[in-house]
């Protein structure tokens, strides 16, 4: 049967017509709609979950795999760095069945805190890597990710950029899916328990395997070659599409396709260069390949002149894209290539539209509370990984710094004992205190910090699609499950101060700010209310002219998109307004009634 998919759609139904067994991953844009595409197709005697963060569901799947069961595990480049742990130990431990490891890139970044390059991961763990270019690929791709993982008893890296991840196809696909049949495990304590000894023995196997899997990708049917002549384009991933497109079907330029980056496809890209003078590469991130094709010219000494991103031919940062390609390409092979430019003179100018917490979003409240609480005193404000990182932005100018995820724990607690006299908070939404603040916590308790953790509790991982996590009562395998409650995990680690409140209460919310500012050690503020997005509005807040005496204050304090200056005087915008009452709360002569008052 056609379905008509994202790309991260046909990425889950690949691996669901790969027979998969179990699927778990933390959610991060742009990998997110795998396991959420996995949920919503059949998929009886299949595991599926929202695992705490990215280390425990690589480690979850690991089991399986060591069963001979077919794991895939999903995240984005950074949950990556989260998971290198024990992905490092898989590649010289090994695995029964197929493990499959979906890291995806996003070159911009559009979502993200780094432009890193999953090749270089699979490079640095010596396992193998697939780029897929378009989302069909990607559905073929994932079943082969499984079968050569299972071949060579390795993990392998599955790397997707954006565009293929969010590119729409149609897909062929089974009419049913059923998991595959595994044994189950085998007691091996030699093989599975992993000692130095395992490991210098496992190393010297890795490295002749990988002699002989980039020998088996030399005949990888994704890696290939088009056309004729003395000048090549070397591409991979999402910009072999973009070059494609340029070219269309011109015979007059080779272009040879790594699908493959690592263990490098030598034989294949010696085939491929035999009669080639000069080379381009056009590939996005890190100049991975440019530098393996490097290598195998010294290695081979072969006479070939090398273009890309070392001699600046090719950008560094960014996204590859048609355009950006076809300027490229043109100065490289001296002719013009692309479309005509459309005429968009007489359009409209774009609307300014910079990233914005949503009208009535809590977390606009409980920062305000926080900086009306802080006004005059030395207080730093430590940001995390989440919609909350927008509480950088004015008026609001409450994110200090912005690390990774869990970061603003930890730091908090390194400028409390750098920086006497200041007050040190630390802001956490609830889906990342479970995925990576916790410990952040222990250590501040172990460590006697002078600090304030203020839990911004919205119920749900708002950023990346509002998926469930522990403090929700419910999982992926659709089941109502015993909540972890974030007050008494605190109260098990020892934080002795804990208040919950809730930030629309801006009077109550201050109170408890400067209270705990008045304390010592480790305390804590849970700011819990839900996320607008999910909960249904309660009003509309409006002005009463006759009272507004144009002062402005609640847009310039509250930066609320819904709050708006026209004809001279203060309005609100009914359709964005949720009636959260902040702005009520905040004008200094009761000019706006409505929300939740009403």
């Amino acid at each position: 049967m056609k379905e008509y998919v994202m790309g991260n759609g046909a990425i889950a139904l690949g691996a669901l017509s790969a027979g998969v067994n179990l699927v778990a991953g933390y959610p991060g844009t742009p990998s997110s709609e795998i396991i959420e595409t996995v949920s919503k197709y059949p998929h009886e005697g299949l595991h599926l979950e929202w695992s705490v963060n990215e280390k425990a569901a690589l480690e979850v799947a690991a089991a399986a795999a060591y069963s001979g069961a077919r794991a895939l595990v999903t995240m984005k480049q950074v949950g990556l760095n989260v998971a290198s742990d024990p992905l490092m130990s898989l590649a010289y431990v090994g695995v029964k069945g197929g493990l499959v490891v979906v890291s995806a890139d996003d070159p911009g970044p559009i979502s993200s805190q780094t432009e890193q390059d999953t090749r270089r991961f699979a490079d640095f763990c010596r396992i193998p890597v697939f780029d897929p270019a378009t989302p069909e690929e990607a559905f073929e791709m994932i079943g082969d990710a499984f079968e050569y993982s299972e071949k060579y008893h390795t993990p392998v890296l599955f790397r997707p950029t954006t565009r293929v991840c969010h590119a729409y196809a149609s897909i062929d696909v089974p009419d049913s899916f059923g998991p595959a049949e595994y044994e189950g495990f085998v007691k091996d304590s030699r093989k599975w328990v992993i000692f130095p000894r395992l490991s210098y023995m496992n190393h010297g196997m890795i490295e002749e395997r990988n002699v002989r899997i980039g020998q088996d990708f030399s005949g990888y049917r994704f890696n290939q070659v088009t056309g004729t002549s003395s000048k090549a384009v070397v591409t991979s991933g999402v910009s072999y599409a973009y070059v494609r497109e340029c070219l269309g079907d011109r015979q007059d330029v080779k272009v040879i396709r790594v699908a493959t980056a690592f263990p490098f496809p030598e034989d294949f890209m010696l085939n491929a260069l035999s009669g080639i003078d000069e080379v381009l590469c056009i590939e996005e991130l890190s100049p991975y390949i440019e530098e393996q094709i490097l290598k195998t010219a010294g290695r081979h000494h072969l006479n070939v002149t090398v273009h890309g991103k070392l001699d600046g031919a090719v950008p560094h940062n960014g996204e590859m894209s048609t355009e950006l390609a076809a300027g490229i390409l043109s100065k490289y092979l001296g002719m013009a290539l692309g479309s005509d430019p459309i005429d968009i003179s007489d359009a409209p100018a774009l609307p300014v539209r910079p990233p914005v917490l949503c009208a009535g979003c809590p977390h606009r409240a409980s920062f305000y509370a926080v900086k009306k609480a802080m006004t005059g005193k030395k207080a730093y404000f430590c940001g995390d990984i989440g919609c909350y990182t927008l509480g950088n932005a004015m008026p609001l100018d409450m994110v200090d710094t912005c690390l990774c995820m869990g970061a603003g724990i930890t730091m908090a607690q390194g400028f409390a004992h750098t920086n006497a006299g200041a007050v040190c908070f630390s802001f956490v939404g609830d889906s990342t205190f479970f995925a990576s603040g916790m410990t952040g916590v222990v250590n501040a308790v172990y460590n006697e910090a002078d600090m304030i953790l203020c839990v911004l509790d919205n119920s749900t991982t708002a950023m990346t699609g509002h998926q469930p996590h522990p403090g929700t009562g419910r999982n992926m395998m659709g089941n109502v499950v015993d909540r972890v409650d974030i007050t008494k995990v605190l109260e098990g680690i020892g934080v002795k101060s804990i208040v919950t409140i809730d930030p629309l209460d801006l009077e109550k919310s201050v109170a408890a700010v400067r209270q705990a500012a008045d304390q010592k050690g480790v305390r804590a503020i849970i700011f819990k209310s839900p996320c607008i997005a999910i909960s249904k509005p309660v009003g509309k807040c409006h002005v009463d002219l006759d009272k507004c005496i144009n002062c402005r204050k609640c847009i310039r304090e509250t930066g609320c998109p819904a709050l708006t200056a026209a004809d001279g005087h203060v309005s609100i915008d009914v359709n964005l307004c949720t009636g959260c009452g902040l702005c009520a709360q905040v004008c200094p002569v009761s000019a706006i009634g409505g929300g939740s008052d009403e």
